[in-house]
């Protein structure tokens, strides 16, 4: 794939710059499409190429040994993913599976090994969201030994609000995670999730249908919270 054809694409790691900037950096890249519930790569596979997700809903799952799924998050349109195996070449801790029809673009390693090493822009993106994604996971991590479950749905539902632009009465939120996706993010289990909903719903705090939610009242939502 040209240079040209790659920025067509609009990906935010890209954002500004121009075909130069890539130098003769081979760009080993492959557009797929998916169908629903189509498998990207497997937890433990051995693959090592950087994602990048054009269109649709994918979703990040981890199998324990007794066989349950655990979602873990939903990935934005333009965003990539498995760079820790890009980077390192060991197995995926996680697999990732289309939840509708969709599309991504695939590159290989050695790509995107050269581009973090030779652009200087996309080295500092990539290190930025990387140290991002520690700093969530220390907050997660933190949330999970000091507030309950019905506090962590709170929390979960205020910053999902707010990466929505919905923290206001009566703003709805469309396609929002299922209660299995709010677990695996906050460290609970479904039913537990399910149930603290229907309370906060029964509050009149919010208003719950599938994969719908409407804030009725921020402020008691975010109560106790700070």
């Amino acid at each position: 794939m040209t240079p040209e054809t790659l920025l067509s694409y609009d990906l935010p790691l890209f954002s500004g710059l121009k075909p130069a900037d890539f130098g003769d950096i081979p760009l080993g890249v492959t557009e797929q499409t998916l169908k629903p519930w189509q498998t990207i790569f497997n937890q433990e596979d051995k693959s090592c190429d950087l994602y990048f997700l054009l269109s649709g809903s994918l979703l990040a799952v981890f199998w324990t040994t007794q066989g349950r799924e655990i979602v873990f998050s939903r990935f934005p349109v333009g965003a990539y993913f498995g760079e820790l195996a890009a980077f390192d070449g060991t197995p995926r801790s996680l697999a990732v599976v289309a939840k509708n029809d969709a599309k991504v673009l695939a590159m290989q390693r050695e790509s995107f090994l050269q581009l973090f090493n030779e652009v200087p822009v996309i080295r500092e993106r990539i290190t930025y969201n990387l140290v991002d994604r520690i700093r969530t996971l220390t907050r997660r991590n933190m949330e999970m030994t000091t507030l309950s479950v019905e506090q962590r749905v709170g929390k979960f539902l205020l910053r999902l609000a707010a990466e929505h632009s919905k923290l206001t009465h009566g703003a709805v939120i469309d396609d929002a995670p299922t209660h299995a996706e709010i677990a695996g993010s906050i460290g609970a289990n479904r039913e537990m999730v399910s149930r603290s909903i229907s309370k906060l719903a029964k509050q009149g705090v919010i208003k719950s249908a599938r994969q719908r939610i409407e804030i009725l009242d921020p402020e008691a939502l975010s109560k106790g919270l700070a």
